[in-house]
């Protein structure tokens, strides 16, 4: 069985259609699944939209990514556990190529990550190269992770050191695992972050990873872009 997990924070406005979205791909390949969503103590209406969607509702209050997905996966029941940010959307296409990947042993895996509404040149400029390393890398982004349980378990899950940057070393341990694969097929993800961070902000939050590794990732204190609150333009 899949488990779709989803990790939640104030996300009312998207959460809907993020859920729908699973179910119709779940269902048009006849899969059996659930959906499972961590709500990490959210101020809105996100739990009631989640239960409303057919989730079972996780709620923590952990305001830490790693341990919200990860408390999602000790909830859930299915052998395939598939990681989907609220505000993404996977089609069909996306779905069936993950289980075909695993079919054929992959221990896991992610999606070319497309975003939607307007956006700012230096998105539209960055987002073909991104897209080619994280293939090539075999890196996930963070909207979208699937692996068997058994291997995510075995390496020890997401990272919980970690408050951003922990799909990447989930990527990492997997593939030391076995072979981890980023399809051509995509997923859709809102553009919210990236219309209301600026190119200085994501680029000095990159110059601090590159000067002191994964040290400025270890604190939510430089992470407005996953942890702050301008979230009004979806």
């Amino acid at each position: 069985m899949i488990s779709f997990v989803v990790p939640a924070y104030n996300e009312e406005r998207l959460l809907g259609r993020t859920l729908a979205a699973l179910h119709s791909a779940a269902c048009e390949l006849s899969q059996p699944y659930e959906l499972v969503v961590v709500d990490d103590g959210s101020t809105d209406r996100t739990a009631a939209i989640a239960t409303a969607g057919g989730a079972t509702v996780v709620s923590v209050q952990f305001r830490q990514i790693a341990q919200v997905r990860n408390a999602g996966a000790a909830a859930a029941t299915g052998d395939v556990l598939i990681f989907v940010d609220a505000d993404t959307f996977v089609p069909p296409s996306t779905l069936r190529a993950t289980l075909a990947a695993l079919n054929r042993g992959a221990v896991g895996g992610g999606a070319s990550v497309y975003i939607d509404g307007k956006l700012p040149i230096w998105v539209r400029l960055f987002m073909v190269p991104f897209r080619f390393a994280f293939r090539v890398g075999r890196l996930a982004a963070g909207c979208y992770v699937f692996s068997r349980r058994s291997d995510f378990e075995a390496v020890g899950g997401f990272d919980k050191q970690l408050y951003a940057g922990e799909e990447l070393a989930l990527s990492r341990a997997l593939g030391r695992r076995g072979k981890f694969v980023v399809l051509r097929d995509p997923v859709m993800t809102s553009g919210r972050k990236v219309r209301t961070h600026s190119s200085r902000e994501v680029a000095h939050l990159l110059l601090q990873v590159l000067r002191h590794g994964t040290k400025p990732l270890k604190t939510r204190d430089d992470l407005s872009l996953w942890y702050g609150e301008r979230r009004d333009d979806v």
